[in-house]
């Protein structure tokens, strides 16, 4: 008598059907965790927080670098560090004059050297005006001069506006402003290299008031 055979593994496999193959994946799947489909939150509050301190780190910068110029007077700081409330910091009023003139009309017309225009632009270099009187100095750049005027000999014609803080100025500058430019400019090209004070502009602007652009001959009876 024959022992029966043992059965076939293959023959058993072969006999599975489609749908219980699918349905004994689709149990495995679901005892799965699916991770995929959902998102972590710290990530993005990483992502949120580091994004925040780039921005604020660049506003930073944009405001208060001041374009990585080691010459810049910060004025929002009143006083130097380490040094106490009470040393307070003071710009320097040539570095200050030195911007203005570089950054106004200045420079374009007197030219960065002082030179002016020939027959148009009075020259600022080793000028008789720029070294000569504080009071006539400080209303030609207050409330601007036009028509000729002569310029250590030489004859020039031309018109420049109100730099200060008076009716008509395109400027508006403070009377410090006023002194500190002044103050460039005769230390970088006139002989007198006396400094012009924000009082001395303050007590010309208000005895003049507000007033049209100076003649030179009105000028030449100041002393």
């Amino acid at each position: 008598m024959s022992t029966p055979s043992q059965p076939d593994s293959s023959v058993d496999q072969a006999a599975v059907t489609d749908e219980s193959l699918l349905a004994a994946h689709e149990k495995l799947l679901g005892q799965q965790p699916d991770e995929k489909a959902h998102y972590r939150l710290m990530p993005l509050n990483l992502l949120f927080i580091f994004s925040g301190l780039i921005f604020f780190g660049g506003t930073y910068l944009g405001r208060y670098a001041g374009h990585f110029d080691p010459r810049v007077f910060n004025e929002n700081q009143l006083h130097a560090p380490g040094s106490g409330p009470a040393a307070a910091v003071v710009a320097d009023p040539f570095e200050v004059g030195r911007k203005l003139y570089n950054n106004a009309a200045c420079n374009t017309c007197h030219q960065p050297t002082g030179v002016g225009v020939p027959g148009a632009i009075p020259p600022l270099f080793e000028s008789d005006w720029v070294a000569g009187s504080d009071e006539r100095l400080i209303r030609i750049v207050l409330h601007g001069i036009q028509g000729p005027i002569k310029v250590s000999g030489v004859d020039y014609n031309s018109a420049m506006p109100a730099f200060g803080r008076v009716a008509g100025s395109g400027y508006n500058w403070s009377d410090d402003k006023v002194a500190a430019v002044l103050t460039y400019i005769r230390k970088e090209w006139g002989k007198k290299t006396e400094p012009i004070t924000a009082e001395a502009v303050a007590a010309v602007r208000t005895k003049e008031g507000d007033r049209k652009p100076w003649l030179a001959a009105e000028l030449e009876k100041i002393p």
